[in-house]
């Protein structure tokens, strides 16, 4: 039996659990999860599912009456990351979707990882991809690290498929990053950066990439689709909400003082702690 190591990405102060999203059919969205991309149903509840990894709670789905399809240019999800183990898993995953016939909306080399683009049948952004090791990455002096967005040689990854039988994503899959729509950067940075403590680790034009412990980013914020938007509305397909992990306490604690000086409103529940960033979207902070 192989023991994959833990992501990167997981190990650091903080990182992203796990997103709920609402989504309109809910057989025909759950299905896509599991055949495309490779998810198991770990829970079903009347009104949803839990999808994972090999136990590991990854996406949950929820529907209900009235609910509404969002525009694009809503406040939201711009895409869930699905982080797996290495560069064979990805090729893997490409040479399964290859096979069903999935159209890619995009495939780039960012130079800490290599990422693959598609959409739910609802238009939820997804990215599949892999991360180089961190001794790989480029760091800027002032501890940011250096990305960019170049073409990735498809075929020259799928070369190195494994030609076992695709059987799901691989163990060890994560949920590497989240990255949001949203109507302001600047309010954004606000939020991320000033409230829950992260760094600001990148900057594309429009958008802003936060992380802790040096991780490229755990969450991404951009206008590209949303710039001016408004809170969420109620029963809005998309991002509901999602989850951020601390494994520093310290971080945690910071962050909901942070939050309290702010006078933005937390609750207790029985993962964590729950509030709102500017547009609406929730989070739980959970340690």
């Amino acid at each position: 039996m192989t023991i994959t190591a833990e992501p990167f990405a997981l190990t650091r102060p903080a990182h992203v659990g796990r997103a709920h999203l609402v989504v309109d059919d809910l057989r025909l969205v759950s299905d896509f999860y599991q055949t495309i991309v490779g998810l198991s149903v770990l829970e079903k509840t009347a009104s949803g599912e839990v999808l994972g990894v090999a136990g590991t709670p990854l996406l949950t789905l929820t529907t209900g009456t009235g609910v509404a399809r969002a525009p694009r240019n809503a406040a939201g999800l711009f895409h869930t990351a699905f982080l797996v183990p290495d560069r064979p898993a990805l090729a893997h995953w490409l040479a399964h979707a290859a096979e069903n016939g999935v159209r890619l909306d995009g495939a780039s080399d960012h130079l800490v990882s290599e990422a693959l683009y598609l959409s739910d049948p609802e238009g939820n952004g997804i990215e599949i991809y892999r991360d180089r090791r961190p001794d790989e990455w480029t760091y800027h002096p002032d501890g940011t690290v250096a990305m960019a967005t170049e073409r990735l040689n498809l075929q020259a990854l799928v070369a190195g498929a494994p030609q076992s039988r695709w059987g799901g994503m691989a163990d060890g899959t994560a949920l590497g990053h989240i990255h949001l729509q949203v109507g302001d950067i600047p309010q954004a940075d606000a939020f991320y950066r000033d409230v829950l403590g992260l760094k600001i680790m990148a900057r594309y034009p429009g958008a802003s990439f936060f992380a802790t412990g040096g991780y490229h980013h755990h969450i991404a914020a951009n206008i590209w689709n949303s710039r001016g938007a408004r809170a969420r509305e109620d029963k809005m397909t998309g991002l509901s909400d999602y989850m951020v992990h601390f494994n520093d306490k310290a971080s945690l604690d910071k962050a909901l003082a942070a939050a309290e000086v702010q006078e933005i409103t937390v609750e207790k529940n029985a993962e964590g702690w729950s509030l709102r960033d500017p547009w609406g979207i929730g989070l739980t902070l959970a340690a």
